[in-house]
């Protein structure tokens, strides 16, 4: 694992390189993730059409696939879109939202990862219980509070059968590469309060996988641990002004955030 200085610098290579990120996520969030996106210094794109799908993705630096809303035409396109990444070698990340509410969510789940080889799958620890076939209570796209386990083995056994990076995000992060395992220990209970935070965690991922492909460990962790100390930043900002003052404060932590300010406030150790 790189040192607590060269983490931070992962930050300073998004900003440098602005990888382009091509979304197909769902319409509840998508303005979140554009920004966020952009507050990090990538640059997004939200193309969800089956006709450009694999155009878009061909051109990108990274796709990230999100089943939050779905429908027929959606689950085609983001088929295309891993498909056309896979074939370019691009990074594609993964967030089953809500996986194991409904047959449909299921199947798409199962279709995407049956079909297109993902760099990076996140979802909170009821989704990540689904996908990795163990016993999940579902909650709509929340984490179920009937759900434990130990994060460290269930992430480490599921990316070393999908081989990918497994991140699990809730009040500590977890995050492994089937190898390696990191404990994220940044964040705010008040993050859970806001609507799309989970998928701006997606974003952000895929803004740093996009400017290093071949690090999608690392990349994973210094995303989390940006979107985790934007939260503490925002609460202490503007939290007690409520919720929308703090979601908006979210962008304006990221996008005010640099190497120094990382490297200060993160706090991980390895599992």
């Amino acid at each position: 694992m790189t040192n607590t200085r060269e983490m931070a610098q992962l930050l300073t290579l998004v900003r440098s390189q602005r990888p382009l990120v091509h979304h197909i996520t769902n319409y509840v969030t998508v303005n979140d993730c554009a920004n966020i996106t952009l507050s990090i210094g990538a640059s997004p794109i939200m193309a969800d059409a089956v006709e450009e799908a694999g155009d878009m993705a061909a051109i990108a630096s990274a796709v990230v696939l999100n089943i939050g809303t779905l429908n027929s035409r959606t689950i085609e396109a983001m088929l295309i879109a891993g498909k056309s990444a896979n074939q370019n070698g691009i990074p594609v990340v993964f967030d089953p939202v809500g996986a194991g509410a409904s047959k449909l969510r299921n199947e798409a789940a199962a279709r995407i990862l049956n079909e297109v080889k993902v760099a990076v799958v996140r979802g909170n620890l009821s989704e990540v219980r689904f996908i990795a076939g163990l016993s999940a209570n579902t909650k709509g796209v929340d984490a179920s509070e009937q759900d434990g386990g130990d994060t460290a083995e269930i992430a480490r056994n599921l990316a070393q059968r999908l081989g990918c990076v497994v991140a699990i995000t809730g009040a500590v992060d977890t995050v492994s590469d089937g190898e390696r395992t990191m404990h994220i220990h940044n964040g705010h209970p008040a993050l859970s309060g806001v609507t799309g935070t989970g998928c701006m965690c997606s974003s952000l991922i895929g803004s740093f996988c996009g400017a290093m492909p071949n690090q999608a460990f690392e990349g994973t962790v210094a995303a989390l641990l940006c979107m985790g100390i934007a939260g503490e930043l925002a609460y202490e900002k503007a939290g007690q002004v409520g919720n929308g003052s703090f979601h908006i404060g979210i962008l304006d932590a990221v996008s005010k955030m640099d190497a120094n300010i990382l490297e200060e406030k993160m706090k991980y150790h390895e599992a």
